[in-house]
């Protein structure tokens, strides 16, 4: 399926007079719903500010999973919803969703009783979808699994499993699904106004960011799944609309992978600020995080605080015998979580990652809060209040069994195409057709230049970052490499859209510029 950007804005003009669904969003939350609306028979439209996934929804901790913490803090009713979506989203995306084994290392030094019960607790709600049964394990497999692990004071650990997955490849799926279940899903399209009729909305303005031509587009339903940028949406809406968003802060950093040279993940279980702190394998890097500051402002670039880069390396440290320093660090991201605000709750960490709706008096549907693991659910719920809102014909959700774009079991992951799922042996073939598109990129990263080509001809990328950042995740896991593969980036990019030599310099320099924020001076 070729998603060339044209093609779906000329399908927008020429189609459809009114949508009977149309979601401000396209991070996990409105992907989510975009899916769960088309694959209803819903006509359904997604406009997205910026690029699938450019926000919170690309700088997760990469996990698929129930919440261990949750279960501490005794929200058995989250947990058990979100055993169940992680166990839905490896059978419905296996090529992105995969099993890893997580090590909780138990110290002279912290009194973890918890972790041998509760995990235990993790393994029964999880059912017949669970990954893997937790136990006990000595000393000595402690540090077979994790060959790095703080030896002094180590009396053993306990094992358990969880899911782990990339964010942005998935949001990448997920607006290929929604196109492939009859909907629409555009990036490079903001929301500027909400129109409406006796007081209730019935559609959007919308400005396509490259052409700058406006939009006015009529909807039965109006979804806000805009994530942190909600209350700015609500507010198009109802001008004194009180906030129903408290922003988190989380940061990651990566790290080589000699600083976590087994398959095993460790988890952290207490920080100061009352968080879980994982170090896990990912993409033949080490991805440690997250933290929880609460912010004001919301941003598409949030930047990692100097305070918050310390915390984990700290901490980090605790837990490896080969202590991390600035100089180790290849890339440091930051997210803004959009969690549902919550009286009476002093810090980020202690708020609730459930979801929550809301509809105004005009009948704008808002959801808010909630995680990756969860966003089928957000997504179902999302569209049944939808309906109720819109009076339109009830129509049974789909989604639990559905698999999505790219979905394949069997994947080769030690192949590093195997995220492109069913689509790699096309991306294969079109490499072959050109040898010169199997070159590498860059020797520090294993992408290849007809990665490239293909990300622009059937994942609607459109600038040097886009591809960088998100359809491969080069920013994420070198950022100095990422820039030094800048130029090669912006040439075939440029040679597919039709752009000149003045585009190219000027996408470079963006690059450059984005990425400043990636990396962390020694």
């Amino acid at each position: 399926m070729i998603l060339r950007r044209e093609e779906i804005i000329s399908r927008l003009e020429s189609e459809l007079k009114e949508w009977d669904i149309v979601i401000v969003g396209g991070g996990a939350t409105g992907l989510g719903a975009a899916v769960e609306s088309a694959s209803r028979g819903y006509k359904t439209l997604l406009l997205e500010q910026h690029d699938f996934a450019k926000g919170t929804s690309s700088r997760s901790t990469k996990l698929v999973h129930g919440g261990v913490r949750y279960l501490q803090q005794g929200n058995v009713a989250l947990v058990v919803e979100a055993l169940r979506e992680r166990g839905l989203l490896k059978q419905n995306a296996p090529h992105l969703v995969m099993n890893r084994s997580f090590v909780v290392p138990n110290y002279d030094w912290w009194h973890g009783p918890f972790y041998g019960v509760g995990l235990k607790v993790y393994d029964i709600l999880a059912g017949k979808l669970g990954l893997g049964p937790s136990r006990f394990i000595s000393r000595e497999e402690t540090v077979e699994r994790i060959p790095n692990v703080e030896p002094e004071g180590l009396r053993g650990g306990v094992i358990y499993h969880d899911g782990q997955f990339d964010d942005s490849r998935l949001a990448v799926n997920l607006a290929q699904t929604v196109h492939e279940q009859g909907g629409l899903a555009i990036n490079y399209m903001g929301v500027t106004a909400l129109m409406k009729s006796g007081g209730m909305i019935n559609g959007v303005v919308a400005v396509d960011g490259e052409s700058g031509r406006e939009y006015q587009i009529r909807a039965r339903a109006v979804v806000n799944a805009t994530g942190v940028f909600a209350d700015q949406i609500r507010r198009l809406d109802e001008p004194r609309a009180s906030r129903i968003v408290a922003m988190s802060q989380g940061v990651h950093i990566i790290l080589g992978k000699e600083f976590l040279p087994g398959d095993s993940a460790i988890m952290v279980p207490q920080t100061e600020d009352g968080r879980v702190l994982f170090a896990v394998p990912w993409h033949d890097r080490v991805l440690v995080g997250t933290t929880d500051t609460p912010m004001k402002t919301s941003s598409l670039e949030p930047k990692p605080l100097e305070e918050e880069v310390e915390f984990i390396l700290r901490h980090a440290a605790k837990y490896m015998a080969k202590d991390p320093a600035r100089a180790d660090v290849k890339s440091v991201f930051a997210g803004l979580r959009p969690l549902a605000r919550a009286h009476g709750k002093e810090k980020t960490s202690d708020i609730s990652r459930d979801h929550v709706l809301v509809v105004s008096d005009s009948g704008l549907v808002t959801i808010t809060g909630g995680k990756w693991t969860t966003y089928r659910k957000m997504g179902q719920d999302t569209v049944d209040q939808a309906v109720l809102v819109a009076g339109l014909e009830e129509r049974p959700s789909v989604t639990e069994n559905l698999t999505i774009h790219g979905g394949i079991a069997g994947a080769k992951r030690e192949d590093s195409l195997y995220v492109y799922g069913a689509d790699a042996a096309d991306v294969e073939k079109l490499i072959v057709e050109n040898p010169y598109l199997g070159e590498r990129i860059h020797p520090a990263l294993p992408y290849l230049k007809g990665e490239v080509v293909w990300q622009v001809r059937h994942e609607m990328a459109r600038s040097v970052e886009d591809v960088l950042a998100r359809r491969t995740r080069a920013l994420l896991l070198d950022a100095k490499a990422s820039i030094e593969m800048s130029p090669v980036v912006a040439k075939l990019v440029a040679d597919e859209l039709g752009y000149g030599k003045e585009w190219e310099n000027s996408q470079v320099s963006a690059y450059k510029r984005l990425s400043e924020n990636y990396l962390i001076s020694g």
